[in-house]
């Protein structure tokens, strides 16, 4: 026999069950309109993929998640999309979203489908890839992607597999009715989740209050592996912790997951759309959902298409509108009042109470807390509901939250068991919401300081290489600016050197013109008779060596000019004028030069024609 454990806390409401377990499940028909939220399950939304106009056909994929954690919807039947639109969806706050609008045309047409006959011949990531293009989040809790929850990471092995099918909230009856009805289908999608994480033990939890679902599930699992856990009927043995703990005997850690002790949890309805998913490549397009409450005259269970407005199921189960008080979506425990009938169905509904005035009052007043300690022994998380409720009331949210606020799973048993009536729920909602905002505010104001001082280090950076650039440039440019300086430094020696030969070129011209004029004056100044007297030769060795001391002393004043060069930019520039002169002296020694060679050539031609 298994063995249980007991958990902390708790509380027995009454049940209220019978009313809509006298009916096997009723298909809900096909109404006029279906409203399809493109957000069914906790991650991103999802985007439409259609079109005003287009016609789609049953199982068709309407809307998809491209990035991050979510999964698509589907066409429930085939029609036409009439709009999309923002409508009321299923909300504490009553708010509206984005949703497809679908028109049936009444054909109910399929798309085509490919049934897996065998799943053990593909790879895992395969069927988990069917698995999430079905759409198939959990039908029992906060909507998680089944997908997602299905590949647990590496370092977390799932030892235990649960399916819940406690059902423990009063008045809700969906899990029961199916595991009645569908126990095979529950059965054959538990074996493909457990094939998919291999577990050591794998689990249906029953409350023993279901007496007709426990039979036809202990009949489906003959010739199986899997256990069925027959518990006691206590609220709210149904939480995922709580039924984890009674079957296991761990407590997952505060602020983790099942996961983190190596146990996973499903629901009954999952199991059953994992099962149609894989073997009729069907979508998840429907759930069974709860109608009841003495609001109603039929009470029971309804099929229902995903996009079928409440207003509708209700008129398929009677509603008296006269006798209704308020309409609660979910249980009267962990429910909430349903402002507008005209919401519909989405994956995660399984209930909805017409009740009247005196099935589900109104509340009484709320009176101050005279700290009877009710509250505290009715949580099964063993949380402090008094301070908690303090300090959320005072707006010390910080406080709350280091109480272990986000441990609260919302049962309601404290508001059950409150004497003062104080709404406690409400008040540690209220608290989370507001945590999640500032949490939300403090997200984007530190995006925004990190773009911000992104930007920043940006544009130091590019400061920084627009001055390195402009150092290089810098750099460059007085290199060049040196280089060419260089180059003329060395080209004025050259220059001056050639100047400096040309004028003592030039002042032996003119030393050897004026001897040339003295001797021809002395000569014909001595001559007499009709012969003219012959001119003396010039004296060519003089000259040259008169030319060469020109040139020594040119190259003597190079030197000077570079050593002044070194020392005395003023010495320079009188060396610089000095040998500008002697340039010249050498240019007209040189012209000189060249005259008198001119002049001796003639008088040598004129003596050889004589």
């Amino acid at each position: 026999m298994t063995q249980f454990w007991e958990f902390p806390g708790g509380i027995h409401p009454a049940e209220n069950k019978q009313q809509s377990t006298q009916r096997p499940i009723r298909r809900a028909g096909l109404p006029g309109q279906l409203v399809i939220p493109l957000q069914q399950h906790i991650g991103q939304p999802s985007q439409a993929l259609v079109k005003v106009g287009d016609r789609v056909q049953k199982g068709d994929k309407l809307a998809e998640v491209s990035s991050g954690l979510g999964v698509p919807v589907h066409a429930p039947t085939s029609g036409f999309v009439e709009a999309i639109s923002l409508q009321p969806v299923p909300h504490p706050s009553g708010m509206q979203d984005w949703c497809i609008t679908l028109r049936p045309d009444g054909e109910d047409e399929w798309k085509h489908r490919h049934p897996i006959a065998d799943y053990r011949s593909l790879e895992r990531d395969q069927v988990l890839g069917v698995i999430r293009e079905a759409g198939i989040s959990g039908l029992g809790g906060a909507g998680f992607p089944t997908n997602v929850k299905l590949r647990p990471p590496r370092d977390r092995k799932v030892s235990t597999l649960i399916l819940n099918g406690a059902e423990c909230e009063p008045y809700i009856t969906a899990d029961d009715m199916t595991m009645r009805e569908k126990a095979a289908e529950v059965v054959a999608g538990m074996k493909v989740m457990a094939w998919l994480l291999r577990p050591e033990r794998c689990v249906i939890a029953i409350e023993d209050n279901k007496p007709e679902a426990i039979d036809a599930i202990n009949t489906a699992i003959q010739g199986t592996q899997i256990e069925l856990a027959v518990i006691p009927t206590k609220y709210p043995s149904g939480g995922e912790k709580q039924l984890i703990h009674i079957l296991t005997g761990m407590e997952v850690p505060s602020g983790g997951i099942p996961a983190d002790i190596g146990v996973m949890c499903q629901n009954i309805g999952t199991a059953v759309a994992v099962a149609q998913a894989v073997f009729e490549d069907k979508p998840l397009i429907s759930r069974v959902v709860t109608i009841t409450g003495n609001g109603v005259t039929e009470p029971g269970n309804f099929e229902a298409l995903i996009g079928t407005p409440m207003s509708f199921l209700l008129e398929q189960a009677g509603l008296d509108t006269n006798r209704t008080n308020r309409l609660v979506l979910g249980g009267p425990m962990m429910g909430y009042t349903l402002t507008s009938t005209a919401v519909p169905v989405v994956k995660t509904s399984n209930c909805v109470i017409a009740a009247t005035d005196t099935e589900l009052p109104a509340p009484p007043p709320e009176q101050p807390c005279i700290r009877c300690g009710e509250c505290a022994l009715a949580c099964p998380m063993e949380l402090l509901p008094q301070q908690l409720f303090w300090h959320a009331k005072a707006g010390e949210f910080e406080k709350a939250e280091h109480l272990n606020l986000f441990d609260c799973i919302e049962c309601g048993a404290c508001s059950y068991v409150c004497p003062s009536s104080i709404p406690l729920v409400q008040y540690y909602r209220h608290a989370k919401d507001e945590i999640r905002v500032q949490r939300a505010e403090q997200e984007k104001a530190d995006r925004a300081r990190e773009r911000f001082e992104a930007r920043q280090e940006r544009l130091e950076r590019e400061k920084q290489e627009k001055e390195q650039r402009r150092k290089e440039r810098a750099k460059a440019a007085a290199a060049t600016q040196a280089r060419k300086k260089a180059e003329a430094e060395q080209a004025v020696p050259a220059k001056s050197a050639d100047n400096d030969e040309r004028a003592a070129k030039a002042a032996l011209v003119q030393q050897a013109l004026a001897r040339k004029k003295a001797k021809t004056e002395a000569s014909n100044s001595s001559n007499t008779g009709d012969t003219p007297a012959a001119e003396p030769e010039p004296d060519i060795d003089a000259l040259e060596k008169q030319l060469a001391q020109a040139q020594a002393k040119l190259r003597n004043m190079e030197g000077m000019l570079n050593e002044a060069r070194a020392k005395e930019a003023d010495n320079v520039d009188k060396l610089e004028r000095a040998v500008a002169k002697n340039h010249d002296r050498v240019k007209r020694a040189e012209e000189a030069l060249t005259e008198v060679r001119q002049r001796i050539a003639r008088q040598t031609e004129s003596h050889s024609t004589d």
